[in-house]
């Protein structure tokens, strides 16, 4: 018995031995390659990119189910992002609360005919509707799929652009979030098959107006624990992976792909989840 209780021991001891040494390797890879990325970014001119009649339209498709609380300002602020040919397609998947009311009564929808090639399978949708406070905003009201992939199937087979971009509709974006995720598409559009961004936190943080002023830590202990197995999850290990050329996943919460004919061309993986 005892000899089988030290073998347990000294397996746990190099299990977790060798667990945080690859961390502290993916730790070294991350910071070596996020100061490599900021200095490259810093390279580029985003007001340039910004002003080009070359940079491509996006979609951003913004799934939501019961968001009465933030949709108004959620979508506001999508729509406010820095970018030059943009277009929003906000998916209202069988919310059960006001969430269609709100934008309603915010962006004055008018129901329209759209273009709606039913490509991808979803639930069925009840109607389109184009807002005449701004046109680049257009909402599907579809029934429940029961998950988010499934709204999401609707807002694809809706977009028109080449590029999507898939967004948590309570997510906070930084105004040049889409300029700065392209980055790596407009520099080699024929190899990356996707990019995404580093997802945060911000319990703790101020948020006014739906944009982030300071970035805080939370008070409470469960919450620090939160945001750094996020830090660990989404900078150091995917970073790390990506250097690697073993990134098999982008996060869901903000991640632009090609859409349409071009993206059945796309063979290579992608390089960077930046």
């Amino acid at each position: 018995m005892v000899h089988f209780l030290n073998a347990v021991n000294y397996t746990l001891f190099f299990y977790y031995l060798a667990g945080n040494l690859a961390y502290l390797a993916c730790l070294i890879i991350a910071l070596k390659t996020t100061a490599a990325h900021q200095r490259r970014l810093e390279s580029y001119r985003l007001e340039w990119i910004s002003d080009s009649p070359l940079v491509p339209p996006i979609t951003l498709i913004a799934p939501a189910h019961n968001e009465e609380r933030s949709i108004r300002i959620s979508v506001r602020n999508l729509l406010e992002m820095n970018y030059p040919e943009l277009e929003l397609i906000v998916v209202n998947d069988g919310s059960k609360d006001y969430t269609l009311k709100e934008l309603h009564e915010e962006f004055k929808l008018r129901p329209v005919r759209a273009v709606y090639v039913k490509e991808l399978r979803s639930a069925p949708v009840r109607r389109f509707y184009r807002s005449d406070v701004d046109p680049r905003l257009l909402v599907i009201d579809k029934e429940a799929g029961g998950s988010k992939a499934d709204a999401v199937n609707a807002g694809l087979n809706a977009a028109t652009s080449p590029y999507v971009c898939i967004v948590d509709s309570d997510s906070v974006l930084e105004k040049d979030a889409l300029l700065r995720i392209m980055i790596p598409v407009l520099a080699d559009p024929k190899r990356v098959v996707g990019v995404g961004g580093i997802i945060r936190i911000l319990n703790g943080s101020d948020i006014v107006g739906g944009q982030l002023q300071h970035v805080r830590l939370p008070r409470k202990g469960i919450e620090v624990i939160q945001v750094i197995e996020y830090l660990r999850a989404f900078l150091i290990g995917r970073e790390a992976w990506a250097q690697g050329n073993m990134m098999m996943i982008i996060s869901g919460a903000f991640r632009a792909i090609p859409h349409g004919p071009r993206a059945c061309r796309r063979r290579i993986p992608a390089e960077r989840n930046r």
